[in-house]
């Protein structure tokens, strides 16, 4: 089957990089139609914008006009908003081929997040790369139950808060932020993720405060260690889901922080037999989990003598935070 003239191609205006690509044309042809028909020197912020988007829908990336207005921001280093003041400004040729590498990136989903090299959480810059899970809203609402609850503590002392698999170390630089008076432990059975996490505390000038522990469960703190707070996003995805997850998740996302075994409880097994010893009097377990698993923890919980609190929603009115107090010695 002949291919489609390339004359006509760059003729035609509706020609895209995802047309381009299926004529299977040198990687220097394939350079200049792109850019030439669709991101040329010269075209306006607005242009981009709108082409931009079109080729994202296409490819099946959700909210695709937020995620070119995000990555056309990150090149012409001004906020997104600031864009709508700037629709008729030309782009050199130079801003151009950033943009292009860009969204090229994105419409083969890769993240949004790793391309940029951060997100936000709690209104907190976390850098974030293919060793850590990108830090979601729901794990912000376990934040903001966590802080509260941990500086309600501290009128006995410095009151202590482990984060249990920590990856990017979101959720403990956020405590350690929010609770000045707190000492904070983190711990994480990867070292590149350790690494993310100690760059972040770095950045947000807590790393004296945040001891990381790199191993595979409580067994690598110091002994007796008990806290007022522990608090965990742990991996909730059954094992034979990951599969049907959008490929951001799927495909960039470290599985060891998805996997939660045939039913994604295993991690939450392990927290309800284990964590009461290393919880102080009074102290609270807070967990994140999957959708559709809340009675089964409000069980598993029950069944280790574990008090129930509360099981908290999220945004969409999912069941997604459990609130827990130990059992009585």
């Amino acid at each position: 089957m002949r291919s489609r003239p390339v004359a006509n191609c760059r003729r035609d205006p509706t020609w895209s990089l995802d047309q381009a690509v299926d004529l299977n044309l040198s990687g220097r042809e394939h350079h200049r139609i792109y850019v030439h028909d669709r991101y040329a020197p010269g075209v306006t912020v607005l242009e981009i914008i709108q082409r931009s988007a079109q080729f994202l829908a296409k490819r099946g990336v959700d909210s695709p006009r937020l995620q070119i207005e995000l990555l056309l921001a990150h090149v012409l280093q001004m906020p997104r908003l600031k864009l709508y003041l700037n629709f008729d400004r030309r782009l050199t040729a130079n801003e151009v081929e950033q943009v292009r590498k860009l969204v090229k990136r994105r419409g083969q989903r890769e993240p949004l997040q790793h391309i940029l090299g951060s997100t936000s959480f709690c209104g907190l810059e976390i850098a974030v790369n293919p060793n850590v899970l990108i830090p979601r809203p729901e794990t912000e609402l376990l934040a903001e139950r966590a802080w509260p609850f941990l500086n309600s503590r501290a009128a006995g002392g410095a009151p202590s808060g482990l984060d249990f698999g920590t990856g990017s170390g979101c959720l403990a630089i956020a405590l350690a932020m929010k609770c000045p008076a707190a000492k904070i432990y983190a711990l994480d059975v990867s070292p590149a993720a350790l690494a993310v996490a100690r760059e972040n505390a770095e950045r947000h000038s807590v790393a004296e405060r945040i001891q990381f522990f790199e191993g595979d469960g409580f067994s690598v703190l110091p002994a007796n260690s008990r806290f007022d707070l522990i608090a965990a996003n742990p991996p909730y995805i059954p094992s034979a889901a990951i599969g049907t997850l959008q490929p951001e998740v799927r495909d960039y996302d470290p599985r060891v922080a998805l996997d939660g075994g045939e039913d994604g409880l295993d991690f939450f097994r392990r927290l309800a037999a284990e964590a009461a010893a290393h919880l102080n009097r009074g102290g609270r377990l807070m967990l994140e989990f999957g959708d559709d698993q809340g009675g089964a923890l409000r069980e598993l919980f029950a069944e280790h003598n574990w008090i129930v609190e509360s099981i908290e929603s999220d945004y969409t009115a999912r069941a997604r935070i459990l609130i827990a107090t130990a059992p009585s010695p």
